[in-house]
């Protein structure tokens, strides 16, 4: 009897192990976070650019994706609907942070975007963000801890 007691434990535990595995495989991938920053401090963002002054010389990109792992994955910039870059990453884990970087001309004033794409063209996120020549419309926002 005890023999057969340990046998479903041991059933139990090695279904409860396959069963989590299946439900993590089955996480839809997501972005969790993207935003437009001024700077990246230990892989994660400072504040939260809307609109920046062209005083400014370069603008970070930050991404954090969720359940990409193995998949490749692209920055797209663009100003005036002209890419100005693309920059790849490859998604080595379940959570994986990223960020590109992009030095901007004080004459490219308007709206400037990235578009988050898988490798094969499909977008699946677009940010926005507007450099001005004006201090006083400036809209950089401070963000809560993680």
């Amino acid at each position: 009897m005890k023999y057969l007691l340990k046998i479903n434990l041991l059933l139990f535990f090695i279904g409860s192990v396959f069963l989590c595995q299946s439900s993590y495989a089955k996480q839809p991938s997501k972005i969790a976070r993207a935003l437009f920053t001024t700077n990246i401090d230990n892989r994660e963002p400072i504040d939260q650019i809307l609109i920046l002054s062209n005083k400014a010389k370069e603008v970070f990109f930050f991404s954090e994706l969720r359940h990409f792992d193995g998949k490749t994955i692209i920055h797209k910039w663009i100003y005036n609907d002209k890419v100005e870059s693309i920059v790849k990453f490859k998604v080595k884990g379940p959570r994986w942070r990223i960020y590109s970087k992009k030095e901007v001309n004080s004459d490219q004033l308007g709206k400037w975007s990235v578009i988050i794409q898988e490798e094969h063209g499909k977008s699946i996120k677009a940010s926005v963000f507007r450099l001005v020549d004006d201090d006083t419309q400036q809209i950089i926002l401070p963000l809560k801890e993680q």
